[in-house]
């Protein structure tokens, strides 16, 4: 499994996902429990998105996390392509 990290305070949180042509399936979003309620998983989508936004990725999100981030945030819309 590939995924994006972003560690703090010895924990990681990820959003996993696997590559398809020129799209990323975002398939699940995990934030430990130390992490939690404190915004890390909300940061690590974006910081996912924009990246993914710069070097010109559609996403295809399996991930009920990254689904709801990206319908509360519609500014990343224009990443979404077909299935994967």
């Amino acid at each position: 499994m590939s995924r994006f990290e972003m560690a703090e305070g010895g924990a990681v949180a990820f959003v996993a996902y696997r590559r398809d042509g020129n799209r990323m399936v975002l398939t699940h979003t995990e934030v430990p429990e130390a992490m939690a309620g404190q915004g890390t998983g909300s940061k690590l989508v974006r910081g996912v998105l924009d990246h993914l936004r710069s070097d010109d990725i559609g996403i295809v999100p399996r991930c009920d996390f990254v689904a709801g981030y990206i319908e509360r945030h519609p500014e990343y819309r224009d990443l979404l392509v077909g299935p994967g």
